[in-house]
């Protein structure tokens, strides 16, 4: 699976891209977030508030429950606002 991070995201967990083997319990992005806290302190921080993030699954915009596989490519960024 190849994850990316933007902005804050990014800034937390010390790179912009990198590429994991999912565990066979990951089954949503949901779980995803819960495998990734463990990783370590900048990824529990980045992680703590899912509600503070967004996430697509593939360059689509999903829910927190979409379903996740190892060849996939999912994107954690902040919620865009603009003015």
């Amino acid at each position: 699976m190849t994850l990316l991070y933007f902005a804050w995201v990014r800034q937390k967990i010390g790179c912009s891209e990198e590429h994991v083997v999912l565990p066979s319990n990951v089954k949503t992005v949901a779980d995803l977030v819960d495998y990734l806290r463990a990783f370590g302190a900048g990824y529990a921080d980045a992680f703590a508030d899912a509600k503070r993030l967004r996430v697509a699954v593939n360059q689509n915009h999903v829910g927190w429950d979409a379903a996740v596989g190892a060849d996939d490519e999912v994107a954690f960024f902040p919620p865009v606002t603009g003015g």
